[in-house]
């Protein structure tokens, strides 16, 4: 069974780990049943259903992702809102090179038995620095 997010920036840092080995299953744990996956302007997934579709195609990049810094966490009661800056190495389906990164925001909730889950998640706040 998984390791489940005993505070916020503990579930940040299970979502780099868990899809740095690729863990799929394991990075859908990490997201509430209705959660929101924003991905890009102008693109908002509704679900685990379609957030999957959306994870399974990152996934296939072999990413890695990195967090500069210090991750910011503002919690009132059991809702936190977490931003971090972030870096992402992988590899394009052709074997190229593949980067990206930004800040995020991301709002999460602690559940009775205090495990933290992903409500919504909106990777793209603004481009990383460098």
């Amino acid at each position: 069974m998984n390791e489940t997010a005993t505070s916020p920036t503990r579930l940040m840092e299970l979502f780099a780990e868990r899809a740095g080995r690729g863990d799929l299953d394991g990075l859908m744990d990490l997201y509430e049943t209705d959660a929101v996956f924003h991905p890009q302007p102008g693109v908002q997934l509704t679900g685990k259903d379609q957030i999957r579709g959306a994870l399974s195609e990152f996934m296939a990049l072999a990413p890695q992702i990195t967090f500069l810094g210090e991750t910011e966490v503002v919690t009132v009661g059991d809702i936190a809102l977490v931003a971090n800056e972030w870096r992402m190495a992988g590899v394009a389906p052709d074997g190229s090179a593949v980067g990206d990164g930004g800040r995020s925001a991301d709002v999460v909730r602690r559940h009775a038995d205090g495990h933290w889950l992903v409500v919504i998640d909106q990777p793209r706040g603004e481009p990383a620095p460098g």
